[in-house]
């Protein structure tokens, strides 16, 4: 069910004590190949750690040999060693991969590096370099749920998911359990296949993915700075499927690990689906979803179990996008409270016990559409934020 599922990776996931509490937090990911084709997607956020500096310029070479990741500090504002650890990382997995003698020359302009953890915090080189050594022995063809382990931070749960079909598959992981508003990706993510397939034609299928999976995950309106998603093609099945049809079993993979960053989002009581429909543009229907996924007024309500309409009306009068106020209808659980831009059915009729919860915006202005997944408010958000760098 993991980034192991296709053929051609190996993985490891192993404690080599950068986190205090012991647990795992270095994962290793491995292309045996044939086929080295790789795409991957970034943080839009200015301010970008260093392992996403180093690997968005490995990925213009569009090839990668391994992927190193680590949970317990996230290498961001670290300065110009905080790079330099990056790139000491790299080459310390490629000296180790090369070692090993697993048949391919590994060199660091091909490994993808990536952190999660505290902002603002060196790494402990000292125990993540030798962990490099400690993950490589452990490599094995069923390693990617401890892989999947060893990359959570404040997550409960490790998330990993799969598609399989004519041959062919592709599997991933992926963590994150806060700062889930991206402007490409979200958190980090690692997703394989086993596809014979060129790197320019990864990155469009993975564009085309996290445009509408990980780019409509709005938990808490804070983007990181470490925002990282990887795909990976070995090409060991020797398929070459269809673009369409790869293309959708990427993008049910990355909807499969995105809907598992809301259910795990910190403190959540509520999943909050937001659908937006009747918007002039796609893109309309984007900045109304997001605004009312933001309001923080809205997902106190929906924490509380009050179907308060009334504040999903004034985030939308709040964006840009074309709405005539009084055409404004508005469904929560599929009851339509709001009807041209007042009062519609009773509120009462609304049940909230259930964990979804379901909003849709009619803007009653043309046919594009947009979904966005958001979370309530809680109070175990503000005391899991408050302690997490205690």
């Amino acid at each position: 069910m993991s980034v192991t599922a296709a053929q051609g990776f190996s993985a490891a996931g192993i404690a080599a004590g950068i986190k205090a509490n012991g647990n795992p937090d270095l994962a290793l990911v491995v292309n045996n190949g044939p086929k080295l084709a790789a795409a991957g997607v970034f943080t839009s956020n200015r301010v970008k750690a260093a392992p996403v500096h180093w690997s968005e310029q490995v990925l213009r070479g569009g090839t990668v040999s391994a992927v190193v990741l680590n949970s317990g500090g996230a290498n961001a504002c670290t300065g110009p060693k905080g790079f330099q650890d990056t790139h000491a990382t790299a080459e310390k997995v490629a000296a180790v991969l090369d070692q090993a003698g697993l048949g391919a020359d590994f060199n660091a302009g091909e490994v993808a590096v990536a952190s999660t953890g505290l902002i603002g915090v060196l790494l402990p080189m000292d125990k993540l370099l030798p962990g490099i050594e400690t993950a490589a022995a452990a490599l094995s063809e069923n390693g990617g749920e401890d892989a999947a382990i060893a990359i959570k931070t404040t997550d409960t749960v490790h998330k990993t998911a799969m598609v399989s079909q004519d041959g062919w598959t592709v599997g991933g992981m992926a963590k994150g359990a806060g700062m889930l508003a991206p402007g490409l990706a979200t958190m980090l993510v690692v997703v394989t296949t086993d596809a014979d397939l060129d790197s320019a034609t990864l990155d469009r299928a993975l564009r085309a993915a996290t445009r509408t999976t990980f780019d409509r995950v709005d938990s808490d309106g804070c983007m990181s700075t470490n925002d990282t998603v990887l795909l990976l093609a070995s090409g060991a099945s020797g398929r070459v499927p269809a673009y369409e049809e790869f293309a959708e079993a990427v993008r049910t993979v990355c909807g499969d690990l995105a809907r598992q960053l809301i259910g795990d989002a910190e403190g959540a009581s509520k999943d909050i689906r937001i659908e937006v429909v009747g918007a002039a543009t796609e893109d309309d229907a984007v900045e109304v979803g997001r605004s009312i996924a933001r309001n923080n007024l809205l997902k106190c309500a929906i924490h509380g179990e009050d179907p308060n309409w009334g504040r999903v009306l004034s985030a939308i009068g709040t964006t840009k996008a074309a709405f005539d106020p009084d055409r404004l209808n508005v469904a929560i659980n599929d009851v339509w409270v709001c009807k041209n831009g007042s009062v519609g059915e009773d509120r009462d009729l609304v049940s909230m016990k259930d964990r979804e919860v379901r909003i849709t915006a009619d803007l009653s202005t043309g046919e594009a559409s947009a979904v966005i997944w958001a979370n309530d408010l809680t109070a175990d958000y503000v005391h899991e934020n408050s302690a997490y760098s205690s």
